[in-house]
């Protein structure tokens, strides 16, 4: 009888001491913080230069020009007035220096790799410079808008940065073809690439 006693005592302080253990469980809350990844996007730099083009030449052709750098593309949008109605030649040129009434103080093409001169492109090869033709409207009013990987805005590599240099419009047509100037006539308008 004494071993069913302490068999039932035995029990029941299993039993209680197991429901003490489940309650203290149930009433203990656990939390648990989860944290979300955080994922950092890097916004690519944009980099921009804006430069005034003045008359040349005894011209009365007067402009401005934007370069815009953005994921390893530069943008150029040209935009002139006081043209003939018509094509005109848009270079840019070795040096940043518009300083002479001509316009030549800006020197000859921009030409870092030492290629012929050529349209945009051509397998033949092209100045870096050789950005092509545009129209001059009635009004004497043109826009070209050019884009590019091969240039670059201060990055220091000098077969791509277009800092230090100078746009020209010319007053006629680039050919393509005469060397090493495409045969476009004088020079209208000049503005040095500066930061």
């Amino acid at each position: 009888m004494k071993k069913l006693i302490l068999l039932a005592c035995i029990a029941t302080i299993s039993f209680a001491s197991s429901c003490k253990n489940d309650k203290k469980e149930t009433t203990e809350e656990t939390t648990t913080t989860v944290e979300e990844p955080v994922v950092e996007t890097k916004k690519e730099e944009v980099k921009k230069i804006k430069i005034k083009l003045d008359a040349k030449s005894e011209s009365n052709v007067n402009g401005s020009a934007v370069f815009t750098e953005q994921n390893g593309t530069v943008k150029m949008v040209a935009v002139m007035d006081g043209l003939t109605p018509g094509d005109h030649a848009i270079h840019v040129h070795e040096k940043a220096d518009c300083s002479s009434a001509d316009g030549k103080s800006t020197g000859g093409h921009w030409n870092p790799t030492a290629q012929p001169h050529g349209k945009w492109g051509a397998t033949e090869g092209y100045h870096k410079g050789d950005i092509g033709n545009f129209k001059a409207d009635e009004n004497g009013n043109g826009t070209i808008t050019f884009e590019t990987d091969q240039w670059c805005i201060g990055c220091g590599d000098p077969n791509k940065d277009i800092v230090g240099k100078a746009i020209i419009v010319h007053q006629g047509i680039d050919d393509f073809t005469t060397q090493p100037t495409g045969a476009a006539g004088g020079r209208v308008s000049c503005g040095g690439i500066i930061q």
